[in-house]
């Protein structure tokens, strides 16, 4: 397989205005002739090894920052819109995309807002008797796909919050739950909050007028440690959590409102699991989750999701991609640092072990994948459930997703035992945008693709896809 060339253009002018260096001086740092360097941050001439070399020994820069984020995140979103049969002239060329996303992300950003509303448009007439009359049928984003955006534009790390959370977790000794735990109620009971715990309905209920918190007497011990620590963000954190809210600039107050609580969450997570002292564990354990849930007291999912956060520049971990599935197959969170990216619309492949995790509740699955565009991976999953602590009362079921690129795979203890060599699952990102003309789960045809059909043949599909 052809070596893919590295158009950073615009991650090359943004480390130049970090650094304030003139275009000559950048140039001559690097290397390279003035007129080159122009040719790179235009994306007229890809990214030389040289170059990657140079900026890594002239600035120390985490080279992954010119290969992963943004960038590809925008051409899977891109390429998954440009499959709608909307767009009748077919799909441009997967080069053509990535010029796009790395030399003009806002149009790209822009091409996305403007599909999601014909969507609105056309699901909104699917049920127009609902939509007649009602003052909210904009064509915004909903305020869940706009805070889960921002998320996934972030790589999921917010570097201000989780070293606030880390500063915060430096007062308890490393690893030590009970020290977490009793920090955070030390440090509520300082700011006048009343702590107790009961048969509250839900969770946490906080009440401003009495500054006094409940928290169930039902729920796990890893459940209630995140709990105290969310409310301590909102708390304490309350400044540092608008700051980041006026950046983020959301469209609506629900937005911010959602948005609010998933930082105050990230804030918890990144407390319970500071940085440096979960980066050093993660690779002391080679990823174990449940050593890892074990050392901090935080749940496997907890564990799973903080693994998809260590991005810091610098500080990275291993580039990890998190996914939690329903029952019914809906993808109810999803980060990736990864290449990897998932379906913005509809659900995700069902040849991917995640879906078989409730077939083996409490056990790992593990699973080698190849996606379309040949990059590998080691997944793994795992059922996981939230009893509600009462007899009749309603368990919340998921499975969880982790995986990375199989050059990894060797840094995973789940790797222990597979042969990198064997075989590797084909899986798609969705059916409506997956190209593999052989799949027997497939759904839906590729709607890029042309169809024949022979009513006197039937093989595993009722039709053909075309080359």
């Amino acid at each position: 397989m052809a070596t893919q060339k590295l158009y950073a253009g615009v991650k090359l002018r943004e480390i130049r205005a970090r650094l304030s260096l003139t275009q000559k001086a950048f140039a001559d740092k690097l290397g390279v002739s003035l007129p080159y360097l122009n040719q790179m941050e235009n994306n007229h001439r890809p990214v030389s090894a040289a170059v990657v070399l140079a900026l890594a020994q002239e600035f120390g820069l985490d080279v992954t920052e010119l290969t992963v984020g943004e960038s590809e995140r925008l051409v899977s979103d891109m390429r998954e819109a440009l499959a709608d049969p909307v767009f009748t002239s077919g799909t441009p060329p997967l080069a053509d995309l990535r010029l796009a996303a790395s030399n003009a992300p806002a149009l790209a950003r822009a091409f996305l807002d403007l599909h999601r509303a014909y969507r609105q448009t056309h699901e909104r007439l699917a049920s127009l008797d609902e939509a007649l009359g009602r003052e909210d049928a904009s064509l915004k984003p909903s305020p869940w796909e706009e805070v889960r955006d921002f998320f996934h534009y972030c790589d999921n790390y917010i570097d201000a919050i989780d070293r606030a959370a880390e500063h915060v977790s430096q007062g308890a000794a490393t690893g030590n739950r009970r020290d977490v735990a009793q920090l955070a109620e030390d440090q509520l009971r300082r700011s006048g909050i009343t702590l107790v715990q009961s048969d509250v309905p839900g969770i946490r209920h906080y009440d401003p007028a009495t500054r006094r918190l409940e928290i169930s007497s039902r729920v796990q011990d890893a459940t209630r440690r995140f709990q105290l620590l969310h409310q301590l963000a909102l708390l304490t954190q309350n400044d540092l959590l608008e700051a980041t809210l006026d950046l983020a600039r959301f469209s609506t107050p629900e937005a911010r409102g959602i948005a609010k609580i998933g930082l105050a969450n990230y804030f918890a997570g990144a407390a319970l699991m500071p940085y440096r002292a979960f980066l050093e564990a993660a690779r002391d354990t080679r990823h174990d989750l449940e050593r890892l849930a074990d050392r901090f007291g935080a749940s496997i999912e907890q564990v799973a999701h903080r693994l998809s956060t260590l991005q810091r520049p610098g500080a990275k971990g291993i580039p990890f991609f998190f996914v939690r599935v329903d029952q019914a197959g809906t993808i109810t969170k999803r980060h990736s640092a990864t290449r990897l990216q998932f379906a913005r619309f509809g659900g995700a492949c069902p040849l991917w072990v995640v879906h078989r995790a409730f077939e083996t509740p409490g056990q790992f699955l593990r699973q080698f994948v190849e996606t379309p565009d040949g990059v590998k991976y080691l997944c793994l999953a795992r059922e996981v459930s939230k009893p509600a602590g009462a007899f009749l009362a309603p368990v919340r079921r998921y499975a969880i997703g982790l995986g990375c690129e199989v050059q990894h795979a060797a840094e995973l203890v789940y790797s222990d035992g597979l042969d990198p060599k064997g075989r590797f699952e084909p899986i798609g990102i969705s059916c409506r945008i997956c190209e593999r003309p052989n799949c027997h789960q497939r759904s839906v045809p590729p709607l890029e693709r042309p169809l024949r059909v022979n009513p006197n043949q039937r093989d595993l599909l009722p039709y053909e896809i075309a080359g």
